[in-house]
C-alpha cells in the first residue's frame, strides 16, 4: 500500500507523516536519570530533578517524572521483621564480567528413606557457571556464610548476590557476612521469581537432569552426585544461552578476546 493511500485511509496528513522530529536527543538525560537513583536510593523524582537542575540540566520536573516512571525507578519498599528494608530500582543491571553478579536460592528434595534435605544453589549470572552446590539437612544464614567464604577464599568477590526473602537470606549472619565482604544482597520483590530468572532456570535444570534421575540413600551420596553434576554442567554441558558453549569455554573465549584485540591493534 502506498503512503498516500495509507494516510488517506487513516485520515492522517501526509505532511505530518513526512515531517521529521525536531526534538533533541534525550539519551544522555535518560542515562543520568537512571544513574542518580542508584547512587541515592532514598531520593524520589523531585529530589532527582533538583540534582539535575544543580548540574545544569534545563529541564522541568514533569519530564523528569515521565522518564523516571518509564525507566521503572519508582521506589518500592518492603518492611519485614526487624525493619529489614529492601529497595528495588527497576530491572537489575546486566553483568558484563565474571564474578560480578551472582544469584542464590534453595532447592528441596528427599532421600530414599523420606527424610527431606535442602541444596544451596549459587550461579554466576554472566558465565552461567555454578561455583558451589551445598546439600544439608539444616541450612542457616551462618552456614550459608561459611559456604560462601569457602568458595571465595581470597578470590574476587561478586558485587551483588540476588536472593529471595527466605529467612536464611534475611538473617543477621548473612547480613554481617555481606557487610564484611562488601557484597550487596539484592532482594527480589515478593512473589516475583522471574526477577531471579538465572537461578530459577538453573534449579529447574538441576532437578530435571540430576535430582529426578537419581535416588539418594544418604546425604553424603547426594552431595557427591550433585557435585559431579555441577562439574559436568560447568565443563561439559553446552548452554544455548552461551551460544552452545560450556561455561568454562565461554569464560576462556572471553578472556582471549582482549589479547586478540591487542595483537590486532598493535599490528
Amino acid at each position: 500500500m502506498s503512503c498516500a493511500r495509507a494516510c488517506r485511509l487513516a485520515q492522517f496528513g501526509r505532511a505530518s507523516w513526512y515531517r521529521k522530529s525536531q526534538a533533541k536527543d534525550q539519551t544522555a538525560l535518560r542515562l543520568r536519570i537512571r544513574d542518580l537513583p542508584h547512587a541515592r536510593p532514598r531520593f524520589g523524582y523531585l529530589r532527582i530533578w533538583v540534582l539535575l537542575r544543580r548540574e545544569g540540566w534545563a529541564i522541568n520536573r514533569k519530564r523528569v517524572r515521565r522518564w523516571y516512571r518509564l525507566e521503572g525507578l519508582q521506589l518500592r519498599m518492603r518492611v519485614r521483621r526487624r525493619k529489614h528494608i529492601a529497595l528495588h530500582r527497576g530491572p537489575a543491571p546486566v553483568p558484563v564480567g565474571p564474578s560480578e553478579r551472582w544469584s542464590m536460592d534453595f532447592v528441596h528434595d528427599t532421600l530414599s528413606e523420606g527424610r527431606p534435605y535442602r541444596i544451596l544453589t549459587v550461579v554466576d549470572n554472566w558465565s552461567r557457571s555454578s561455583p558451589v552446590l551445598e546439600a544439608g539437612f539444616r541450612m542457616s544464614g551462618a552456614l550459608v556464610s561459611q559456604v560462601l567464604d569457602r568458595v571465595l577464599g581470597e578470590s574476587q568477590r561478586p558485587r551483588s548476590i540476588t536472593v529471595d526473602h527466605g529467612t536464611e537470606f534475611q538473617s543477621r549472619a548473612l547480613e554481617d557476612w555481606a557487610y564484611r565482604r562488601g557484597v550487596q544482597l539484592d532482594f527480589i520483590r515478593p512473589g516475583k521469581p522471574v526477577e531471579n530468572a538465572f537461578i530459577e532456570s538453573f534449579n529447574g535444570r538441576l532437578r530435571d537432569e540430576c535430582l529426578n534421575v537419581h535416588q539418594f540413600a544418604s546425604l553424603a551420596e547426594a552431595q557427591a552426585i550433585i557435585e559431579a553434576w555441577r562439574v559436568d554442567d560447568n565443563q561439559r554441558r553446552p548452554h544455548s544461552s552461551l551460544g552452545h558453549l560450556t561455561p568454562s569455554e565461554f569464560v576462556a573465549q572471553r578472556q582471549r578476546q582482549p589479547i586478540v584485540e591487542a595483537v590486532i591493534y598493535s599490528g
